[in-house]
């Protein structure tokens, strides 16, 4: 076997490996963020379904399946069809450049524990989570429905100014790595965590990124008390489905990335370097769903007014301070 055709196989085996890791994850985290929810407010939760509910995921997704897909009358009709892709896919691209381990010795070479390691690995996320955006427009502006369009348009502005503050909270780490390679800021972190340099760049990411996926208490696009639905009001089926799951897949990957730029990636004591990384993501999982059954939604001047007056203003202020602490070192 040629050398070009066994590295196609191992990128083809890594590719499957993590699409499968990620939706799978993705489908048992909403089971359990029904659990600990039904935890946290005193009730049971699914538990019928397979022993203690473990099979609810695949009666979910069977019944999401074989339900009717219904299309607005005055719909767009291919646009309505492309936005739930556009919600789901760029979530599953950004996962492309997110290294889940050291590299390993695999038939005689070393294989890196990442799809692609690209030496723009941090612009190539920005550009994906850029793009996330249009499946929330297009997902509203496609359906023909006032509720839904005003949520797609509450969508838009919501993760325009909260990705501002999301991409100048990055600029810190990139300063200390001297690199927008994923790997490279990962390897920086190899004795100390960037959240002990930057613990403000921490917290405005881990803010902005709760804002991105539209978790509660930034779920203004949907905002189910005033819109119905907001931006998925119209959709059915299996399309309802990939706009549920992209929220799920969107949680993973950037908690995925939240430990790759501020909690030192894979590295840490004892356990195999893929075990840790699965561990630091399904810990940012936990927290987004500990803060849904905790906090009540901001109302959506709070929100705009925070992301622009508060985190931006901060996230600005502490890259000069990184800048002045670097030039004395």
């Amino acid at each position: 076997m040629s050398n070009a055709t066994l590295d196609i196989i191992l990128l083809l085996a890594k590719i499957a490996l993590v699409f499968f890791v990620i939706l799978t994850m993705a489908a048992y985290l909403v089971l359990a963020e029904r659990r600990i929810l039904a935890w946290i407010q005193d009730r049971k939760g699914p538990n019928r379904v397979g022993p203690q509910g473990l099979l609810q995921p695949l009666a979910d997704v069977i019944k999401m399946l074989t339900k009717e897909d219904v299309r607005p009358a005055g719909a767009d009709k291919w646009l309505f069809y492309l936005a739930p892709a556009m919600a789901a896919i760029p979530a599953i691209l950004t996962f492309a450049v997110i290294p889940f381990g050291a590299p390993v010795i695999l038939f005689g070479r070393e294989l890196p524990l990442v799809i692609s390691d690209l030496n723009v690995g941090l612009l190539f996320f920005m550009a994906l989570s850029s793009i996330a955006v249009y499946g929330v427009a297009i997902g509203g502006w496609a359906s023909n429905s006032k509720y839904a369009l005003l949520g797609s348009i509450r969508g838009l502005a919501q993760l325009i100014s909260y990705e501002l503050s999301m991409g100048l909270s990055l600029v810190p780490a990139v300063m200390l790595s001297r690199s927008f390679r994923l790997s490279d800021i990962v390897n920086a972190q190899a004795h100390v965590p960037f959240i002990v340099y930057q613990p403000l760049a921490f917290i405005i990411f881990l803010i902005s990124i709760a804002a991105e996926c539209k978790r509660i208490p930034f779920d203004l696009p949907e905002a189910e008390g005033e819109l119905v639905a907001g931006f998925h009001t119209e959709y059915s089926g299996m399309r309802f489905g990939l706009f549920f799951v992209g929220e799920y897949i969107n949680v993973i990957v950037l908690g995925g990335l939240a430990a790759s730029f501020f909690l030192g990636g894979w590295h840490g004591p004892w356990l195999p370097a893929p075990v840790w990384f699965i561990v630091k993501v399904l810990a940012f999982a936990v927290f987004f769903i500990w803060m849904r059954g905790t906090l009540p939604r901001l109302r959506y001047d709070q929100l705009m007014h925070f992301g622009w007056k508060v985190l931006t203003p901060l996230a600005l202020i502490n890259i000069l301070v990184t800048g002045w602490w670097l030039m004395l070192r």
